[in-house]
């Protein structure tokens, strides 16, 4: 996929897959809800979560972004990148009314008691920013039926 295309892509999906190094070297990977700023994805998570812990220790980590069901309508993105976990009250609780707005709010505007509960929320969370380094695309709708 061109740049463009990955950037529709992920700005289209609901869904990215989140794979850290767990502490025995095993992968410990993860769906999770996610919102693009500037092209890097950012989750929200508690800040005791086994992925986070796995990222306080191997900042590496691998997304992927996938869908189709039929071959000839696979497409997916895998970003190769370094987390930094951000446990800023404020940082936090900005991220996870980003969050609500993209998965709950559409274009309505956040009431105050929603704002409220996503603090307090936010006070037992992490926000999770991915630079990428390295990306790899696929989209098998362009192979026009030759696999």
């Amino acid at each position: 996929m061109s740049g463009e295309e990955i950037s529709r892509f992920l700005e289209g999906e609901r869904i990215v897959n989140v794979c850290t190094n767990g502490r025995e070297g095993w992968p410990h990977v993860t769906a999770l809800w996610f919102v693009l700023r500037d092209g890097e994805p950012l989750i929200y998570t508690y800040a005791k979560s086994q992925k986070v812990r796995n990222l306080e220790r191997d900042a590496r980590a691998t997304l992927l972004v996938e869908s189709g069901h039929d071959y000839n309508e696979l497409r997916g993105v895998m970003l190769k990148t370094t987390a930094e976990v951000h446990s800023d009250l404020d940082t936090v609780a900005a991220l996870a009314e980003e969050l609500f707005q993209r998965y709950q709010g559409g274009n309505q505007s956040i009431d105050p008691a929603t704002r409220e509960a996503l603090r307090a929320q936010a006070a037992k969370r992490a926000a999770v920013q991915f630079h990428v380094e390295d990306i790899v695309s696929w989209d098998h709708s362009k192979l026009g039926g030759a696999y």
